[in-house]
């Protein structure tokens, strides 16, 4: 999938096109791409309070189309005057809850630590919108009888991945929306972290990477 920084109505439909082909090819379990909503690369737009809020009416529109499927979507949090990269779970029109990214990615082209917070391993807490609270942080879903956890990006690029901790708790199936830049023989260091994931932790790993050119001279390539 291919996103836009701020391309509010783009992303939005972005989104909505990629669940009706998940739906049209009988897909139950759709993850979408790190920050699909608000786009990756918004840099320090972040700071700025409307791109949360924002992200968070947008989510609301998607949350009708996900009847009878499960769908992870990216973006941008905001918990006690802190901007947290989150992924929202919904399952059959009901958000269940937002993980929220342990490991912030800052070499390179990465300057996550300029925005984001990262969140601590086995901390929960809860989000209200609406006046409805959801959980948010460390996370492990409940659907259909599988247990489904998330490694989000860089999560999976450390050697204490948070997937040990979900090994522990029982998980079946992990989730990671990435937005992983292009370099040469990058695609199969990401290849071999999924196989090595759903290897060592006794689980389906399912990895989703962004696509395309999507801001400044960084180049998404996907995953075979």
């Amino acid at each position: 999938m291919n996103t836009i920084p701020l391309d509010w109505n783009g992303n939005l439909q972005n989104i909505l096109s990629c669940i009706e082909e998940a739906r049209n090819q009988e897909v139950t379990l759709l993850c979408l791409p790190e920050l699909s909503l608000s786009g990756y690369g918004c840099e320090d737009m972040f700071y700025a309070p409307y791109v949360a809020e924002t992200a968070l009416s947008q989510l609301q529109e998607i949350v009708p189309y996900t009847s009878d499927l499960a769908v992870s979507v990216g973006l941008p949090l905001m918990l006690n005057n802190k901007l947290y990269n989150a992924s929202c779970f919904i399952v059959n029109r009901q958000i269940r809850g937002f993980a929220l990214k342990k490991n912030l990615a800052n070499n390179g082209i990465h300057y996550e630590t300029r925005w984001f917070h990262a969140w601590s391993a086995g901390d929960r807490t809860n989000v209200k919108i609406n006046g409805i609270d959801y959980p948010a942080g460390d996370l492990l879903f409940e659907v259909a009888g599988a247990k489904i956890g998330f490694e989000i990006c860089e999560d999976a690029w450390i050697a204490n991945r948070p997937g040990r901790e979900l090994y522990a708790r029982g998980v079946d199936i992990i989730l990671n929306p990435s937005a992983s830049h292009f370099s040469f023989f990058k695609s199969q260091t990401r290849e071999r972290f999924v196989q090595d994931g759903s290897r060592s932790f006794g689980c389906v790993y399912v990895y989703s990477n962004l696509l395309g050119n999507e801001a400044g001279r960084a180049i998404y390539d996907a995953m075979p």
